[in-house]
């Protein structure tokens, strides 16, 4: 029997695919849907440097320079969901003037499923609202 040998090359891909501009505003924060809308029909956004005045012009969040009214938006990574039971105790909040413990000094030093398997450890990120 004749043996097959194959080569297999991962060519990269985009990490986010186009998006509608007035999403990925919304996503970032910046306005909801239809407020981003009036932002873009007023000339406040811009792409890569051009004025965007067009509904339904689409971008790529992860490598085009978005700016409204000059400022660079930031697009937020894929978000992560816990669920944990807090104990007795603990207050639901990220720093306490009172200094009681907070469910944030629980999850320190807790590792991402898949980042334990490539071991890479994992942090709060400091904009976590919890």
């Amino acid at each position: 029997m004749r043996q097959h040998s194959f080569i297999i090359r991962w060519l990269p891909s985009r990490s986010l695919p186009l998006e509608r501009l007035q999403k990925i505003l919304s996503q970032a924060g910046i306005a909801s849907r239809r407020a981003s809308e009036q932002l873009m029909l007023d000339g406040r956004v811009s792409v890569n440097g051009a004025t965007v005045r067009e509904l339904g012009t689409k971008a790529d969040a992860a490598h085009d320079d978005i700016r409204v009214d000059g400022r660079r938006v930031k697009v937020a990574e894929q978000h992560r969901y816990l669920l944990l039971n807090k104990p007795r105790g603990y207050v639901t909040t990220r720093s306490d003037p009172e200094k009681r413990p907070t469910v944030i000094d629980l999850l320190r030093g807790v590792r991402d499923e898949h980042a334990t398997r490539s071991a890479a450890s994992t942090s709060i990120p400091k904009g976590c609202c919890c």
